[in-house]
């Protein structure tokens, strides 16, 4: 049930984030709602497999520039969300590197404000 709330989560951050960054962009047609979903659930699988691996990958320039290239893996993940997303036509567009930086700090942020709210873990395994 945890998984399922994460991913609400998620699809709320991505919302947000979406309507704030002008470099990302969400085809919002009839159906636009079960897609967005879907594009949470690839952001979701996305930085639950993914992530991990490059953060281990990186760790030595993650300590050199203490902690802030953490940021730039956050923005690759998200770039790589856009990616899968464009080729599965669901509709989620990242303009650029940029647009990925400034939406993966919103997701970020709201994405950690929601899971306080609803009590929604953001590590697996481990509740506030």
């Amino acid at each position: 049930m945890d998984r399922v709330l994460q991913i609400l989560v998620n699809a709320a951050a991505l919302f947000v984030a979406v309507l704030i960054v002008p470099g990302l962009d969400f085809d919002r047609n009839d159906d636009w709602w079960w897609k967005f979903l879907l594009v949470a659930v690839v952001f979701s699988l996305v930085n639950s497999y993914v992530r991990p691996v490059l953060r281990i990958l990186t760790f030595p320039i993650s300590i050199v520039t203490l902690g802030l290239f953490l940021l730039v893996i956050n923005a690759l993940m998200l770039m790589l969300t856009g990616v899968i997303s464009r080729e599965l036509q669901l509709g989620l567009e990242v303009a650029d590197f940029w647009a990925a930086l400034l939406g993966s700090i919103v997701i970020s942020i709201v994405g950690a404000i929601l899971s306080m709210i609803v009590g929604a873990s953001r590590l697996p395994g481990r509740a506030f």
